[in-house]
């Protein structure tokens, strides 16, 4: 797709910044020194998980709602999102004085939901995805005279999106490469552009979910074809935009892939280290780091953390699997004697091994074991992988048979 039709300058950004200048505070960003070690490239964290609304979607929500003429505000906007675009309209039309309708598709955490419906929107739960949800939400618009606010595919909104990038170069003007999520392609357009017209060196680098790999398939002329679900739901895009393919396509480098375990590490990795609470699709930029060290290593790279709003249910799932991989929460079936005493001998041992349990679980019918014997389940707390075989070579020198289901998670 031609240049031609890509008409969001530098200048564009540049007054979009200073148009949002009294409304949002500047983001948060800080080198992390233990990344830069875990990764081998200097990493620098823009934290746009800290905005009111949890993610970057106020700038262009912001700037576009202040582009309507007075008709347009007096009427109302409606908005298709999968919860971040729909917050931030939301909340900015609030401010406003501006009527705003959202729809957002069925399956939606409910976190994006009710902070939608709390901004004072009327929200519309429609369809299985946002493919859907466009197309109603285009319906109402026209019936009701509307003014959509669309997520990405609007010069306003990329323009918005892009003073990120002049905050970040800004803050460290020695930055060479710039990771970026991709969802619609509005924050990397904008990202891409700023980045660019200030040092065109820059390298800018987008990256999808493997299964939400839209973009990369439209940039490389390839049919579109995704998945039903991932964790990085913020980016599950089926539909790239014509505006953001055009400006994706000549600013922006390359487009990486990441699978569903890495982005739920990286999700884990900034909780831990950086105690910041990032979604899926924020998180994208740091799994991409992990997984592709060598294209980075030495470089001064800046991540966009570009939203928190993670449902807690998913989160905790997240934890939880983290632990299990690092061997942190391990389940230990142990054969026991069917006999009194037998358990609690287990369970000495366990404690002079130092593992915390947290669950038994006697089971007697559904096993091959011998009639004497039961199977016991324990779910422990331990330090580690290391731990975990300290643990089992305690009992297998009492002489106990010991499997470890889960045994083979630390090599996932």
């Amino acid at each position: 797709m031609g240049s031609s039709t890509v008409t969001v300058t530098l200048q564009d950004i540049c007054e979009a910044a200073d148009l949002i200048t009294d409304s949002l505070e500047v983001t948060p960003c800080a080198h992390s020194r233990t990344l830069s070690e875990i990764t081998g490239a200097e990493v620098f964290l823009k934290f746009e998980n800290l905005h009111f609304t949890g993610a970057f979607k106020e700038r262009g929500a912001l700037v576009k709602l202040l582009s309507l003429p007075p008709e347009e505000r007096k009427v109302g906007v409606i908005a298709m999102s999968a919860g971040n675009h729909a917050q931030a309209v939301a909340y900015h039309a609030q401010r406003l004085g501006i009527p705003a309708t959202i729809v957002m598709p069925r399956f939606t955490p409910n976190v994006k939901v009710e902070h939608t419906r709390a901004f004072g929107a009327e929200v519309i739960l429609y369809g299985s995805g946002l493919s859907e949800a466009s197309t109603y939400a285009l319906k109402l618009a026209r019936e009701q005279g509307l003014t959509l606010v669309h997520p990405y595919d609007d010069e306003k909104i990329i323009a918005g999106q892009g003073t990120i990038a002049l905050e970040m170069l800004d803050s460290y003007p020695d930055l060479e490469a710039l990771v970026v999520p991709v969802g619609g392609g509005g924050l990397i357009s904008g990202v891409a552009i700023a980045a660019k017209g200030l040092k065109p060196e820059m390298e800018v680098v987008g990256v999808e979910s493997a299964r939400f790999p839209s973009m990369f398939q439209a940039t490389q002329g390839m049919p579109v074809k995704c998945g039903h679900t991932t964790i990085a739901e913020g980016i599950a895009v089926k539909q790239p935009g014509q505006i953001t393919l055009a400006a994706i396509t000549e600013w922006v480098d390359d487009i990486l892939l990441v699978d569903e375990q890495a982005i739920e590490a990286a999700v884990l990795m900034l909780l831990e280290i950086e105690k910041t609470v990032v979604e899926g699709a924020g998180a994208v930029g740091l799994a991409a780091l992990v997984h592709h060290r060598d294209r980075f290593k030495g470089r001064q790279v800046g991540l966009i953390l570009s939203g928190g709003n993670i449902d807690l249910l998913v989160l905790s799932s997240i934890i939880q699997r983290g632990l299990v991989r690092s061997g942190r929460l391990a389940r230990i079936r142990v054969s026991v004697p069917d006999q009194p005493g037998a358990l609690g001998e287990v369970v000495q041992l366990l404690g002079s091994a130092e593992a915390n349990i947290v669950e038994i679980r006697h089971q007697r019918a559904f096993t091959n074991l011998s009639l004497p014997l039961a199977e016991v389940e324990f779910i422990v707390h331990t330090r580690g992988m290391e731990h975990v075989c300290r643990i089992k070579k305690a009992l297998d020198e009492a002489e106990y048979q010991v499997y470890l289901p889960d045994g083979d998670m630390s090599k996932d």
